[in-house]
């Protein structure tokens, strides 16, 4: 249900009028078709500094755009490629072009590349956050016509558009993704009308991905990357690379058993020191920064009067993607539930845990925690420094979410961010 909610988000939009830019409007989206993200910022840079806030919104996407092609980068320099579970059962997983020659990684080589990430998310944060600041502005783009220098090879080809991404994710050729609509045919995806409102809402998604890469690099988690990469990494030089194939059968076959191994081994690595306490609480603070975006992107667009390619609508204006509403209900629900993730990170409203009459307070945690062992606080001995008197958060507390936007509202809380 969910796949197919983010799949129809993705792919599948009405189309309205013409979204409106100007000069700035134009050159983010130059740069983002041709992959030319160095050149447009040159360009865009002066105009943002002198207060125009559409350029400050094409600098902070082309920041963003950056620092996804570093990554992106990083992760094709090594080899990466997603696990095949077949022989678990699971499906042939989708494959990424793979370099002939990758190169070598390992603990600290991870570690920089999510420090990168995180110094990119936090630079476009900032000009997202000047774009968010006044303007009617409305800038057209299909993020399927975005390019990114995937491979580093100093080229942006058609392959490396997000398109070809899409249609590799979603068994869509590329030619159909962005092929004209037909008279009386489906609608197709043709652009989003990425405006003020948006900017905070790109604001907050930089926030989420920080957090998490935040969250790793408050501790040390070696164990887990030298126990588990070589499924990511196949030819990267992980310690268990030459491993990953095992000779014997323990009990389903050669290539099931050493994949349950490594996830067994997964799940028992999962117990990190904390190396950064004001990284880890810092996590904390940008969580709370992502409901307070999400405030703001929420009282900007129910400001709005047009209806022009929204990429997240008001009640009154038109739900691009099929089968999918935005009601009054809707919105007042998903403010309600803003409110009661703001107590549980304030400790004031704490987490139920399945062995314990009292509740988890996640706030000591990320202030004071000094190991992360998934296992142990689970089964409860890790939790009992966190754990204290007070309110403890039920079902009831987001019943609000649950009735306003029934079984899928985990794809909406995507969508809503």
């Amino acid at each position: 249900m969910i796949r197919s909610f983010i799949v129809a988000a993705g792919a599948v939009l009405l189309c309205a009028a013409p979204a409106l830019a100007g000069s700035a409007g134009d050159t983010l989206k130059d740069a983002l078709y041709s992959g030319s993200l160095a050149e447009g910022r040159s360009k865009l840079e002066p105009l943002a500094a002198g207060g125009d806030t559409e350029a400050a919104f094409g600098v902070g996407m082309l920041k963003l755009a950056q620092a996804a092609e570093h990554f992106t980068q990083i992760l094709y320099r090594h080899g990466f490629d997603f696990p095949d579970t077949s022989a678990l059962g699971g499906t042939t997983p989708l494959t990424v072009p793979q370099n002939p020659n990758p190169e070598p990684f390992d603990y600290n080589g991870v570690r920089q590349m999510l420090n990168d990430l995180v110094a990119g998310l936090d630079d476009a944060r900032v000009s997202f956050d000047a774009a968010s600041k006044s303007g009617d502005y409305v800038v057209e783009l299909n993020p399927l016509k975005m390019r990114l220098d995937a491979n580093g090879d100093g080229k942006v080809d058609e392959g490396e558009s997000f398109a070809t991404l899409f249609a590799r994710w979603s068994n869509v050729s590329t030619q159909d993704l962005l092929a004209p609509p037909v008279p009386g045919g489906p609608p197709k995806f043709e652009a989003i009308g990425f405006d003020r409102a948006d900017a905070y809402w790109l604001a907050g998604y930089t926030e989420v991905l920080a957090a998490q890469a935040d969250f790793l690099l408050a501790h040390d988690f070696s164990s887990f990357v030298n126990s588990t990469f070589h499924r990511f990494f196949s030819r990267a030089g992980f310690p268990m690379q030459p491993y990953a194939k095992g000779n014997g059968t323990l009990l389903l076959g050669p290539d099931a058993d050493n994949g349950i191994a490594d996830a067994i081994a997964a799940v028992h690595t999962i117990s990190w020191p904390v190396t950064d306490a004001a990284r880890l609480a810092g996590v904390r603070e940008r969580l709370k920064a992502v409901l307070a975006y999400s405030r703001q992107d929420w009282d900007a667009i129910l400001a709005e009067t047009d209806d022009d390619h929204e990429l997240l609508p008001s009640p009154k204006q038109t739900a691009m993607i099929p089968g999918s509403s935005v009601t009054d209900e809707k919105v007042a629900a998903w403010r309600a539930t803003l409110d009661e993730a703001d107590k549980i990170l304030d400790g004031t409203l704490l987490v139920p845990h399945w062995r314990f009459t009292k509740g988890f307070d996640l706030r000591a945690y990320f202030e004071t925690a000094k190991r992360t062992d998934l296992v142990m606080l689970l089964t409860g001995f890790d939790a009992l420094p966190y754990l204290k008197d007070g309110p403890i958060a039920v079902a009831a507390d987001f019943q609000a979410i649950q009735t306003a936007f029934g079984s899928d509202w985990l794809g909406y809380a995507f969508w809503f961010n």
